[in-house]
């Protein structure tokens, strides 16, 4: 099986594509996140996606001297869009709580971006799911935030921690981080994952 790089340090990407039995090596993209934008949340992240992509993929390219033409390059951002606000990872605790009280007790959309670049393609969109939140008392949230928990999580929460989560409308594993339906199609179009 033909094996692609992910740009991105995030463990639960990296666990994610474990579990569908890609081969891939990590080195994460070394970019000024802060300095991508674009008119709306959702091609915000496809920029930010197809940044990271680009970046490992030139380094990659520039380390052999070439461009192999097995070379490809998945790359994510996600973040979390409540009422026409981008959240992304929190600053501090402070942070974390002010964002978990945006969120308890609304609705409110995760967007991924995604790109995969190989030496004659490019793949680059956004995958949404909507989020329903639990309402959160302000104890709740003390506790959470005092996990750690939430300090490395786009909106600060991660769906796979318990109690905040009512329902939701969409893909799952976006939420934590990659949409791993749409990714799995086109690791296998692009012959990186067996049909």
């Amino acid at each position: 099986m033909k094996e692609f790089i992910l740009a991105s340090a995030s463990p639960r990407r990296k666990a994610l594509l474990e579990e569908i039995g890609a081969a891939f090596t990590v080195r994460p993209a070394d970019i000024d996140e802060k300095a991508i934008s674009a008119s709306t949340p959702a091609e915000t992240v496809k920029k930010l996606a197809l940044s990271k992509a680009r970046f490992v993929f030139e380094k990659y390219k520039d380390v052999h001297g070439c461009a192999f033409s097995h070379t490809a390059v998945l790359g994510a951002d996600s973040v979390v869009v409540t009422e026409g606000e981008i959240l992304g990872k929190p600053a501090d605790a402070a942070e974390a709580v002010q964002m978990l009280k945006k969120l308890s007790g609304k609705a409110h959309e995760v967007m991924t971006g995604i790109a995969f670049v190989t030496a004659d393609k490019t793949y680059n969109e956004c995958v949404k799911t909507k989020v329903y939140f639990n309402r959160l008392s302000d104890e709740f949230i003390k506790k959470y935030v005092a996990t750690g928990s939430p300090l490395d999580k786009a909106g600060a929460y991660g769906i796979q921690d318990g109690g905040l989560v009512e329902k939701i409308e969409g893909s799952y594993s976006n939420v934590v981080g990659l949409p791993l339906e749409r990714v799995e199609e086109i690791l296998k179009a692009e012959g990186f994952l067996k049909g």
